[in-house]
């Protein structure tokens, strides 16, 4: 499959990318990224004047096609609108990038919340990801790349003052197992790629707002917030070129990944064996 390049080295378009989540940081980020490497673009967001602005300057900088599309990916009809669009023949590249956090302590947190984080971090990708997929199998080629987080893998680690992650982490991890799985299930010879990217903390406005309300105007950032997004781009379209499912930006030592998965497969000898010995009373 073809697969992002840098600028200037595709001379014909690579198709149409669709980028939700497209109005700042990461996802504002692989937009420009995209356009460079000549896929047209349909950006996704709540905030319109964003993406008109962002569509503008792509336009004119890239000449590429940009379409923008206002929507909020927890109202049901919003989301089947972006799946129509995503299942469109153009569509060779899915960047799931859209996400909540909805941080606060499980039991205190309003419930309306926690149902708007599962819809936009699990529902949405899961949704947008079935739209996609069968005609990118059919066409033979294509890519989707759900952005996680490095808090996927946050279970065993102590909770952070003031950071209520249960629900947030939770659908991360689901991003993780739902692209490992999925990937397995297409296989290795498959024509489209999946990838999962997991970024730790990043320098964006994610961490502005818990999800429940837009972040106003053009809030600036604090300075030291993190890998910037620039980079975790970087990462990702360099994983998806050479294969990675998992990509984790600031990750030294690959192996982990494999360690995982060996850890796993130890778990997984427990499928169809006897009840383990210490669960045996007298």
């Amino acid at each position: 499959m073809s697969v992002p390049s840098e600028a200037g080295t595709a001379p014909d378009r690579l198709g149409t990318a669709v980028v939700t989540g497209a109005s700042s940081g990461i996802g504002d980020e692989y937009a420009a990224r995209l356009a460079a490497a000549r896929y047209d673009l349909v950006l996704v967001a709540r905030r319109t004047h964003r993406l008109v602005r962002l569509a503008d300057r792509l336009r004119g900088e890239y000449g590429v096609t940009v379409e923008e599309l206002t929507a909020d990916l927890a109202v049901p009809a919003d989301l089947a609108t972006v799946a129509r669009r995503v299942a469109a023949a153009d569509v060779t590249l899915l960047v799931n990038n859209a996400g909540i956090n909805g941080y606060g302590a499980f039991t205190e947190t309003d419930a309306q919340l926690q149902a708007r984080v599962v819809a936009v971090n699990v529902t949405a990708p899961t949704m947008l990801a079935r739209a996609a997929l069968p005609g990118m199998v059919e066409r033979g080629r294509g890519a989707i790349v759900n952005v996680s987080s490095l808090l996927a893998f946050s279970g065993d680690m102590p909770s952070l003052s003031g950071l209520g992650r249960a629900v947030y982490a939770s659908t991360k991890s689901y991003l993780v197992a739902f692209s490992r799985i999925l990937a397995g299930e297409l296989g290795p010879e498959s024509p489209v790629r999946i990838q999962v990217v997991c970024p730790g903390i990043t320098a964006t406005e994610f961490h502005l707002t818990r999800g429940d309300r837009s972040v106003d105007g053009d809030t600036p950032l604090a300075e030291g917030g993190g890998m910037l997004a620039p980079d975790v781009v970087t990462a990702s379209l360099a994983a998806l070129r050479t294969g990675e499912v998992v990509c984790i930006p600031g990750l030294a030592e690959p192996a982990a990944i494999a360690q995982l998965s060996e850890a796993e497969a130890a778990i997984r000898t427990a499928i169809r064996g006897p009840l383990a010995h210490r669960y045996l009373t007298g």
